[in-house]
C-alpha cells in the first residue's frame, strides 16, 4: 500500500549540548532533581496530561520513571540513573545532581570535550581509590555487634524522603523497625552458603506510624470474619499445611488448556464440585489443619473444610506464595484433578489472630528458625503510606548491601566536600605528570579538575533549600550549613558540629564558602572521639556506584556528537 504522506527526513542535531533548546531542558531537569534532594527537599506532584493518578513523591525510584521527555539526551541520563537505583536502591538523586553538574561545568569551562572526559575519568579513579582505602577520612566501619550505626544508616535514608511526612520520633521508630526486620532475615548458625530471608510488608491506612511493628513469621489477611473463631479450637502442634496455586472456584477453565469432551446430560458443575469435595476429603483424612489457596475457593468446599476444623485462607495472591512455601516447607500444588502427594504438605508451629486498624491478620509461626518476617506499616493517609512503603523497602535493600561491604560514608554533604578537598590537593601535587599522561596542558587539567570538585561541592550545596549558606572547613574538609541571613565570621553561631556530626566547631578553624575560589589543602584525618557519633550515614556501596554511574553517564553525554531522530 502506498504512503498517503511522503516520508519525512530524519532530524539530525549536531553537538547537542551546544543546542539552546537541549541546554534549557537539561537546566530544568537539573533544577527538578536538585529541588527534591535531601531531608528538606521539596515534594513533586506528577500527573499525566491525559489523565491518571497524581503521584506525590521525592523518591528517585518513583520520580524519575514518572517523568517523560521527548529529548533523547535526558532519557539517556534518566535511564542510566534508574538502572543504578534498581540495583542499589539509594543515591539516585545524588547521581542525577552530580552528573548534570559535571555536564554543566564541562560546558562552562570552554575546554575541549575530550579533555573534560579524560580528566573526569582520572579524578574518578582518584576518588574510588581513596574511598576503598582503609585510612579513608570519610568512611566509617560498621560494627554488627551494635545496631547503632545500622539505625543511623536507616534513619538517614528515611529522613531524606520528606514525602513520608514523619516526625523525628517516627523516623527513629521506623528506622529501628527496618533494622529489626533486616536482622530477622539473616539466618543464624547456618554453615555454607547463606540465603537471606524475606520481609513481607502489610500496609494499614489510618493508624499512627507509632503503631507500625515487625513480627517474626508471616501474616495473612483474613477477609472472612468467621475465620478467626476457628483458631480458638484446640489443635495438635505443629499444624499440617497445604498450599494451592490453582483456582478452586469450580471453573472449567482452570482444568487446563485444550478441548473438554462432555457426555450428553452430564452436569459439569456438579462433576467439578464433586472433584473439589474429593480434594477436601483427602486433606481432612491427611489431618491438614491449615488450607491456603492463592486464588478463590468454592463456598461449598470452604464450608466442608471448616466443618472439619480446617482453617481456610483464600486469595492470598502470588506475592505471598513464595514466603509461605519457605515458612511452612510446603510445595505449592498447581493441579486439582490429581491426588496431593504427601511430600507437598508443610507445617506451622502455631497460628494466632491480630488486629491492625481495619485489617484482621492470621499470624503463622514457623516450626523451626525462620528468616521470614512481616512488617506492619501504618500511616495517616494513602499517599504517605505508599511513599513510606517504598522507602522502607529501599532501606531494607541498603541494609543488605552492608553484608557485602560493612562500611558507610559520612552523610549530609561531608563526603562530597572531603573528596573535593582531597582531589584538589592530590591533583596539584601530581599536576605535571597527570597533564602529560592525559595529553593536555597543566592549565586545562587544573580547570577540568576544578569543575569536577565544584560538581562534588554542588551536591552538598543542593542539600540547602531554605536560603542558607554552605561552607567547608579548611582542616578536615567537612560540610557546614548556615541559616539564611546569618553571615558570621565563626560558623559555630549556626552549628556546633558539621553536617555529619563528627567535627566540632572551634575558634581556630577556618572556613570557606563552597563553589568559591579557595586554596587547596590536604584534609586531615579525624581523631576518634567517643562522645561524637555520626548522625548521618550513607550507603558505601550505593554511593560509590552512584559516583561511577554519574561520571560515566556525564562522559557519555559529553561524547555524543549527533542525535538522529526519526520523526515519522
Amino acid at each position: 500500500m502506498s504512503r498517503l504522506v511522503k516520508k519525512a527526513a530524519s532530524q539530525c542535531t549536531d553537538v547537542p549540548l551546544d543546542n539552546a533548546d537541549i541546554s534549557e531542558k537539561l537546566r530544568l531537569f537539573s533544577q527538578l532533581v536538585r529541588s527534591c534532594f535531601g531531608p528538606t527537599g521539596r515534594l513533586k506532584q506528577i500527573h499525566n496530561n491525559i489523565g491518571g493518578n497524581v503521584v506525590t513523591t521525592s523518591v528517585s525510584s518513583v520520580l524519575l520513571p514518572a517523568i517523560s521527555s521527548s529529548q533523547p539526551l535526558i532519557n539517556l541520563i534518566k535511564t542510566s540513573i534508574c538502572n543504578h537505583v534498581s540495583r542499589h536502591s539509594d543515591c539516585g538523586l545524588f547521581a542525577a545532581v552530580f552528573c548534570l553538574s559535571l555536564i554543566e561545568h564541562a560546558k562552562q569551562s570552554g575546554l575541549r570535550r575530550r579533555v573534560s572526559i579524560d580528566v573526569y575519568k582520572h579524578t574518578l579513579a582518584l576518588c574510588t581509590g581513596y574511598l576503598q582505602r582503609e585510612d579513608c577520612g570519610c568512611k566509617v566501619k560498621l560494627d554488627f555487634n551494635s545496631s547503632r550505626n545500622l539505625v543511623t544508616l536507616a534513619s538517614s535514608v528515611i529522613s531524606s524522603k520528606p514525602a513520608c511526612v514523619l516526625t523525628k520520633p517516627e523516623v527513629l521508630h521506623v528506622s529501628r523497625l527496618c533494622v529489626q526486620a533486616f536482622l530477622l532475615t539473616v539466618p543464624c548458625n547456618h554453615p555454607g552458603t547463606v540465603t537471606l530471608g524475606d520481609v513481607v510488608t502489610v500496609s494499614v491506612e489510618g493508624p499512627s506510624v507509632d503503631n507500625s511493628a515487625v513480627f517474626s513469621g508471616l501474616m495473612v489477611e483474613l477477609p472472612d470474619a468467621s475465620c478467626p473463631r476457628q483458631t480458638n479450637s484446640p489443635h495438635l502442634s505443629p499444624l499440617r499445611t497445604v498450599l494451592l496455586t490453582a483456582s478452586l472456584a469450580g471453573d472449567l477453565c482452570e482444568l487446563g488448556d485444550g478441548n473438554i469432551e462432555v457426555a450428553l446430560g452430564v452436569d459439569t458443575d456438579s462433576q467439578v464440585l464433586d472433584r473439589l469435595l474429593e480434594l477436601g476429603q483427602q486433606v481432612v483424612r491427611d489431618e491438614v489443619k491449615l488450607f491456603v489457596c492463592q486464588k478463590v475457593i468454592h463456598p461449598v468446599l470452604q464450608q466442608y473444610l471448616r466443618s472439619h476444623g480446617v482453617i481456610v485462607v483464600e486469595r492470598v495472591g502470588l506475592a505471598l506464595m513464595e514466603p509461605l512455601s519457605q515458612l511452612t516447607g510446603a510445595q505449592p500444588v498447581a493441579a486439582v484433578h490429581t491426588t496431593i502427594p504427601s511430600r507437598a504438605y508443610g507445617k506451622v508451629r502455631d497460628v494466632s489472630v491480630r488486629q491492625f486498624g481495619s485489617k484482621k491478620m492470621l499470624h503463622l509461626h514457623s516450626v523451626t528458625e525462620s528468616t521470614i518476617c512481616t512488617r506492619i506499616l501504618c500511616h495517616r493517609n494513602e499517599t504517605m503510606l505508599s511513599e513510606l512503603k517504598v522507602v522502607c523497602q529501599k532501606t531494607e535493600q541498603v541494609l543488605r548491601l552492608t553484608l557485602r561491604e560493612p562500611s558507610a560514608l559520612l552523610g549530609s554533604g561531608c563526603t562530597e566536600t572531603h573528596l573535593a578537598a582531597y582531589v584538589r590537593n592530590k591533583s596539584v601535587g601530581d599536576l605535571a605528570e597527570t597533564a602529560q599522561a592525559l595529553g593536555c596542558s597543566q592549565t586545562e587539567c587544573l580547570r577540568a579538575v576544578e569543575g569536577f570538585c565544584r560538581s562534588l561541592e554542588s551536591v552538598a550545596v543542593a542539600l540547602e533549600h531554605n536560603g542558607g549558606s554552605s561552607l567547608m572547613d579548611l582542616t578536615h574538609g567537612h560540610h557546614w550549613s548556615l541559616p539564611a541571613g546569618v553571615v558570621p565570621d565563626d560558623p559555630s553561631v549556626g552549628s556546633s558540629t558539621c553536617g555529619c556530626g563528627l567535627v566540632k566547631s572551634s575558634p581556630s578553624k577556618r572556613w570557606t564558602y563552597l563553589n568559591t575560589n579557595s586554596s587547596q589543602f590536604s584534609p586531615e584525618p579525624l581523631t576518634v572521639c567517643v562522645d561524637l557519633q555520626p548522625r548521618v550515614l550513607d550507603s558505601f556501596t550505593a554511593k560509590l556506584t552512584a559516583l561511577q554511574v554519574a561520571v560515566e553517564t556525564a562522559n557519555l553525554a559529553l561524547d555524543v556528537q549527533y542525535i538522529i531522530r526519526d520523526v515519522n
